[in-house]
């Protein structure tokens, strides 16, 4: 793991949209570290907080587009999704549709959400806006408690 992202850091702007990307998605990385350490070594902030948000809502879009091209059984056998998760977040993803693609930066339930959303054929406009206003204020978040960290150094 550590080569990977020593890779996506070697890379720049276009490592960290990759490794975002790929955190978007259902395979499991983590995209915080390489932004993480750009921006500690100099890297523009405003760049990099750009650059991981789009990857990051296009890794998720990859997770739509599973959810629209699938269906249930195939979802929880290839994508490792489990049944009690989906039932878990379907009432409430039903309820209030394509908004809740913001919630899709949720650990554990937020590539559900988005998954279901696609099955749901979710307004793909919305769904995509919100995705990236909740990916965007995560690295946001993230981005303003490294300040604070380094202000205290």
């Amino acid at each position: 793991m550590d080569a990977l992202i020593d890779f996506f850091i070697e890379w720049g702007y276009i490592g960290l949209f990759l490794s975002a990307l790929i955190a978007g998605s259902i395979l499991p990385f983590s995209s915080e570290v390489v932004l993480t350490v750009l921006v500690q070594m100099g890297a523009d902030p405003t760049l990099s907080l750009l650059s991981a948000s789009i990857g990051n809502t296009i890794g998720g879009l990859i997770c739509y587009w599973l959810g629209y091209l699938g269906n249930l059984e195939w979802i929880e056998r290839w994508l490792k999704i489990d049944k009690q998760k989906i039932d878990k977040v379907s009432g409430f993803v039903q309820r209030r549709g394509a908004w809740m693609g913001i919630f899709g930066v949720l650990p554990w339930v937020g590539e559900a959400i988005i998954v279901l959303l696609g099955l749901m054929r979710a307004n793909i406009y919305i769904t995509t806006i919100t995705m990236f206003i909740g990916k965007f204020v995560r690295y946001l978040l993230l981005l303003y408690a490294l300040q604070g960290i380094n202000s205290l150094f």
